[in-house]
């Protein structure tokens, strides 16, 4: 029933687009779909890069793990072969001079092993960092 009085028929209000408004909106669409590139673009290189630290730091963190057991083991065997050396002492001054000296050993074995810690977890601070530094160069480029 589509009479004279029927607000939505096409004969009552004749609409037509002004070309001017035309090209603006079709200039609007335009500019979105690329802004969407880009921001696809840049959020694919963004996700490449979370991969990558996350894989380094994953790397770095079972490096530093097994670089631990390492010194659990290697101190635990020293603590024991300290333990039977003790155990075989024929005096107290025996006693003594074994246990200065395997403290003196300790001391120093904490401190190398303190040191190459340190080396270790700056190398993988670094490591990690590093996609980190790349993708942003690639987005900043440094002030001449």
């Amino acid at each position: 029933m589509t009479g004279a009085t029927d607000p939505f028929s096409a004969s009552i209000i004749p609409f037509e687009v002004p070309e001017q408004m035309r090209a603006f909106a079709e200039k609007g669409v335009s500019q979105a779909r690329e802004s969407y590139a880009k921001f696809k673009d840049a959020a694919e290189t963004h996700n490449g890069t979370v991969e990558a630290v996350f894989t380094s730091a994953n790397k770095g963190a079972s490096e530093y793990t097994a670089k631990l057991v390492e010194f659990m083991k290697a101190n635990s065997s020293a603590s024991l072969d300290f333990a039977q050396e003790l155990l075989g002492a024929k005096s107290p001054s025996d006693a003594f001079s074994l246990w200065s000296g395997h403290a003196r050993s300790q001391l120093e074995t904490f401190q190398a092993q303190a040191k190459e810690l340190v080396e270790l977890t700056q190398r993988i601070a670094a490591e990690t960092a590093e996609p980190i530094k790349a993708s942003a160069a690639k987005f900043y480029k440094p002030a001449a």
